[in-house]
């Protein structure tokens, strides 16, 4: 392939994924104006979740290592915005303040989880494998039952966070949920895009690789591995902030240890190591249970999605998000089959007769 034809193929792709992604974000802009507010609230949780995925997505799937507690930091963002939005002073500020009152409960859900994420990490990534899976899956075992036991967390029946109220001067609620839960998600994924494509990411793939390999070259294959769980703790906690805005009330279940084997889940269906799995992944974990409970078969949305689960793994390792490369593959292979056998079927060429003739 000559150098023209290279660049002409990159610079395809770039103005096509460009493209894609205008197009989505006009979607997503304009359909909370024509739809309705059950639909601006799926695809409101969509993007919760998928921002959640996409956390477990950094440590998982680009760094390669085991984390099963994600809804761990999930719920502790959660909870700081949450106690933050209810607190005494957010009260006295009134909804005149209301950016300030969430920029603060968006800094704790941050900086809480991400300390958190770091604490543990330096603990729990000096091990490996199943050792480590066990750590992880301990920290919502032990969160739930914490949450249950204080009075500022509302205990076991959980708080409410009802930072808008549902007034008639306040009509648009549903829209300003959407539209602070879209923005701060196309920060975080436009932040998580750089970071994977960046020296940071490269870090990562070759700590995922190859440890050894990683430490000759001047990278801390330990150091790598608790940035990465520090920023999917981060991400988590982003997530658990932003599922406050768009349900407005948390309780000690966000942190069920079920939850976060569908995060991990979400991430395998979606595809791990992809951003745009992330969200297919985030879409997953809401869609399946809502289409089960449409048609009436709320008690088989376990069994559809381990029929998903399996077919995901057996036709598409790489998950949802590399299907466009399998039929691109399939497409090139026909053709390939396609020339060969116009080649084997074209009668065949003598020169020598040519000429005697």
């Amino acid at each position: 392939m000559s150098t023209q034809s290279l660049y002409t193929r990159v610079t395809q792709n770039r103005w096509t994924g460009l493209a894609v992604a205008v197009i989505i974000t006009v979607i997503l802009v304009v359909l909370p104006l024509v739809s309705d507010p059950f639909t601006n609230q799926t695809i409101s949780r969509i993007l919760v979740f998928a921002v959640a995925v996409l956390g477990l997505n950094i440590v998982m799937g680009y760094a390669g290592q085991v984390s099963l507690g994600q809804v761990f930091f999930v719920g502790i963002g959660a909870y700081a915005a949450a106690i933050t939005i209810e607190s005494a002073w957010a009260e006295a500020l009134g909804p005149d303040l209301l950016p300030l009152v969430l920029v603060v409960a968006l800094a704790l859900a941050i900086v809480l989880p991400g300390v958190a994420g770091v604490v543990i990490g330096l603990a729990a990534l000096r091990l490996r494998g199943l050792a480590l899976a066990l750590v992880t899956i301990a920290l919502p075992i032990i969160g739930v039952p914490l949450l249950k036991r204080f009075e500022i967390t509302g205990g076991s029946e959980g708080m409410s966070a009802r930072f808008i109220p549902r007034t008639d001067s306040f009509p648009y609620q549903d829209q300003i949920q959407y539209f602070t839960i879209l923005a701060i998600s196309a920060v975080m994924f436009a932040l998580a895009y750089f970071l994977v494509r960046g020296k940071y990411g490269r870090a990562f793939a070759i700590v995922k690789e190859n440890e050894a390999i990683a430490a000759s070259m001047g990278i801390s294959p330990y150091g790598y591995k608790v940035l990465a769980f520090t920023i999917a703790a981060v991400y988590g906690g982003v997530a658990g902030f932003l599922y406050v805005v768009a349900i407005q009330f948390v309780s000690p279940d966000v942190m069920g240890f079920g939850h976060s084997i569908e995060l991990v889940i979400a991430t395998i269906v979606g595809g791990a190591g992809s951003i745009v799995g992330s969200l297919l992944g985030g879409a997953f974990y809401v869609l399946i249970p809502q289409l089960t409970n449409a048609v009436g078969a709320t008690g088989y949305t376990p069994i559809v999605q381990g029929i998903i689960i399996l077919l995901v793994l057996f036709l598409l390792p790489g998950g949802l998000a590399s299907l466009p490369g399998v039929i691109r593959r399939l497409a090139r292979r026909r053709r390939r089959q396609s020339d060969d056998g116009e080649s084997t079927s074209a009668p065949p060429h003598h020169p020598e007769k040519e000429a005697i003739q």
